[in-house]
């Protein structure tokens, strides 16, 4: 039987409610969050979101083996191999006003954090933050800057809700910010977790589950969902150095909820490490500590399944500005077709290219070369209510091509009008298409025939390349060269100061 003590108040999810502010009411941009604490060179531990937007449902936790140990904010501890916890809804005894000026929302994080830094350039203090979509928030009636909207956000909180945990005696009450430590492991989400643990509350009210892994063991939770564990050992090893180097360029990511990254697809695919092979552990384990640097710092370490033959620039993905290491380049065995070479700025360029497939690394990818149709009830459909007002019928047209051919302005358009999707807001609004790496033609009765290459954002690494290439007898250092030309692979404990310290 579990022992227990009874643990004072907490405050998460607070219910919101629109009004004006009232009299004696304080006023925020956001909830106070603490900021994780920066990942050390030295010893790099990641804050990492297994389960976020938690206060709606019951949480059960359970120990694989042992108890679990719970230690609230006041010291208050609590121990069983379960756990019950749930949220219960109070009310607050003063109303918080929330008050922000937002930006978005944005297609991915690097849309967002380049608004962002464009405010922040301006002297607006911003952050980037993720309620739902990404966004950018600032204090009300912040100006934006040049090119972007502003809305004025409002809210009046009312109610909190307080995390309690079951005992014999009833419910008790929990202090944030709650510890967990599972000696013998947490199992969770059909997975096993070594921890430690938080739950902590979130800027928006709710509540995250959050593990604080080390480094080289969240690789090994991360590396076999990415590429797969069958892949060859160069392609492994690869795989594990830029999946380290992401980790630590993006440990920013989420700051406003408290921790660094999570753990779906919004960051890199985080699941159980245990669940790691020895090809995995092997390639983790002989790249340790192994970074790619550019001008000192670790490299925007995107990656991707496949490029269909060309890798893409940054700024056909995202609006960021120019990385010398992510440069558009054909991705060949042999010669180019006649007719093609860089730029691709043209339909006919990226269909001939789009009609190879011999001597194209990474070619076996099963979505190496795609088909897709969007007929007229699609292209509604994926503008939502954008579409209306367009009138009918609609028609996709392609306005503007990167440097590697892929599409970076598409319109659809109407008799009354067009909405026009820019990079990353194209596969985002058109999820049916595994690139932007295509082609239109008529299909006939209104509809569109897509014809395509590749799957993903096409900048950096191709995984079906590397694959490739390390089954042709590449290195991992050679395969790295070839997807991020010039950037250097240096310890981690080089980066932060001499004595490997906060990055």
């Amino acid at each position: 039987m579990a022992t227990l003590r009874v643990l004072p108040a907490l405050l998460s999810l607070l219910v919101l409610s629109a009004g004006c502010q009232g009299a004696g009411a304080e006023s925020r941009t956001r909830l106070p969050v603490p900021e994780p604490p920066a990942v050390d060179g030295q010893r790099p531990v990641l804050w990492v979101s297994l389960a976020a937007r938690l206060g709606a449902e019951p949480l059960r936790l359970e120990a694989v083996s042992g108890a679990l140990q719970l230690v609230d904010g006041r010291g208050e501890r609590f121990s069983g191999a379960r756990l019950q916890l749930r949220w219960l809804s109070q009310p607050l005894a003063d109303p918080v006003e929330i008050r922000r000026s937002v930006m978005g929302p944005f297609s991915s994080f690097e849309g967002a954090e380049q608004a962002a830094l464009a405010w922040r350039r301006a002297g607006v203090t911003a952050e980037v933050a993720h309620p739902r979509d990404w966004e950018v928030w600032a204090a009300p009636g912040a100006a934006p800057p040049e090119g972007y909207a502003v809305r004025q956000v409002q809210q009046r909180l009312t109610q909190q809700r307080v995390l309690q945990v079951q005992t014999p005696a009833g419910w008790r009450n929990l202090a944030s910010p709650v510890q967990l430590q599972a000696p013998g492991g947490l199992r969770f989400k059909g997975g096993v977790f070594a921890g430690p643990f938080r739950l902590q509350s979130d800027a928006y009210g709710s509540w995250t589950l959050v593990e604080q892994v080390p480094l080289e063991r969240y690789l090994q939770g991360v590396v076999p969902h990415e590429i797969g564990a069958g892949s060859p050992a160069a392609a492994l090893a690869a795989q594990a150095v830029l999946a380290r180097t992401w980790a630590l360029r993006n440990q920013h990511r989420f700051l406003v909820d408290g921790y660094h990254l999570c753990s779906d697809t919004q960051c890199q695919v985080y699941s159980d490490p245990r669940q790691a092979g020895p090809a995995v552990r092997q390639a983790v384990s002989g790249t340790a500590g192994r970074v790619l640097v550019a001008e000192g710092k670790p490299i925007h370490a995107v990656y991707h399944a496949s490029n269909g033959g060309v890798s893409a620039d940054e700024d056909e993905a995202w609006p960021l500005p120019e990385l010398r290491y992510l440069e558009p380049a054909l991705d060949l065995r042999t010669a180019p077709p006649q007719g093609v070479s860089l730029p691709l700025d043209s339909d006919q360029e990226v269909a001939l290219l789009l009609a190879r497939r011999s001597g194209v690394v990474g070619a076996s990818h099963p979505l190496f070369r795609w088909r897709r149709q969007l007929d007229q009830a699609s292209l509604r459909q994926g503008l939502g209510a954008s579409a209306a007002g367009l009138g009918s019928p609609l028609k996709p047209v392609v306005l503007e091509r990167g440097p590697s051919g892929r599409v970076v302005r598409l319109a659809i358009q109407g008799p009354q009008g067009q909405v026009v999707l820019e990079r990353d807001a194209i596969r985002r609004t058109y999820r049916q298409l595994p690139s932007t790496l295509f082609v239109l033609r008529p299909a006939g009765g209104g509809a569109w025939s897509v014809v395509g290459g590749g799957f993903g954002h096409g900048a950096g690494l191709s995984q079906a390349g590397a694959i490739d290439l390390a089954r042709r007898g590449w290195t991992v250092d050679q395969i790295l060269s070839r997807y991020y030309p010039g950037a250097q692979l240096v310890p981690i404990q080089s980066l932060g100061g001499a004595n490997g310290g906060a990055l």
